[in-house]
């Protein structure tokens, strides 16, 4: 089979640890899954379903940990948003997981942020619009190496933070997620058969807020540690 151009090599993390590549399939995010979150976005944090937007594969920008990794300031925002966020990759194919089941189904963990334009989001959301050009724009998915969840454990509590230029902006714990990890999975495989290399950002803490040029992000979580991150 010839193709009429070279397709592009799948976006690839690296495992921690090893030499090891993770290739990314699909990206699927959860919105609002904080509660604190959801009241500064103006939003009821009772316990609704969850619901997910996406982004696209290539949205993913491997940090290493001992970089600081540069990304451009995005065209069309004066307000460009950081979200910090637990990640969870998927290991094996299944649908309609059972929440008791669904933590067998995750590989790994890593530490992400979900870049923002959220002036652009909001425009969207005012006008019943999907939200694709407020979150789904190149390089808006920094991710750190991937740890095996067999060496890490799963994430039932671990502290979340966030800092700009030495400034602390969000801290939490993964604890405080609405829908937990195995919740979220489960729930998700209803509606999208999960397949190795899709990845899962389960939503970000309270403080998120605007990063502008020249500043640094810096973002962890506890047992996975912290990435570097520099708007320029």
């Amino acid at each position: 089979m010839a193709f009429v151009f070279t397709p592009e090599a799948p976006v690839a993390v690296p495992v921690a640890g090893s030499n090891d590549q993770f290739a990314v399939r699909r990206v699927y995010c959860v919105g609002r899954n904080y509660a604190a979150h959801a009241r500064e976005m103006g939003f009821d944090p009772d316990r609704e379903p969850p619901f997910f937007f996406c982004k696209p594969g290539d949205s993913i920008v491997p940090v290493a940990y001992d970089e600081t990794l540069d990304i451009a300031y995005p065209a069309q925002t004066t307000n460009y948003h950081y979200e910090a966020e637990l990640v969870a990759v998927i290991g094996k194919s299944g649908a309609d997981i059972e929440v008791d089941d669904a933590l067998d189904y995750v590989w790994g963990y890593a530490v992400g942020l979900d870049m923002t334009r959220r002036d652009l989001q909001m425009k969207m959301r005012e006008m019943g619009r999907p939200w694709e050009i407020g979150k789904a724009f190149d390089r808006s998915a920094p991710m750190g190496p991937i740890h095996r969840a067999s060496e890490t454990g799963h994430f039932e509590q671990a502290g979340l933070w966030l800092s700009v230029d030495g400034a602390t902006k969000q801290k939490s714990d993964v604890s405080h997620l609405i829908w937990s990890v195995a919740e979220t999975v489960a729930y998700l495989s209803k509606f999208f058969r999960l397949e190795p290399g899709d990845v899962i950002f389960t939503g970000t803490p309270e403080g998120v807020g605007p990063v502008k040029a020249g500043e640094t992000m810096k973002v962890g979580v506890e047992r996975l540690g912290e990435l570097s991150v520099r708007v320029v």
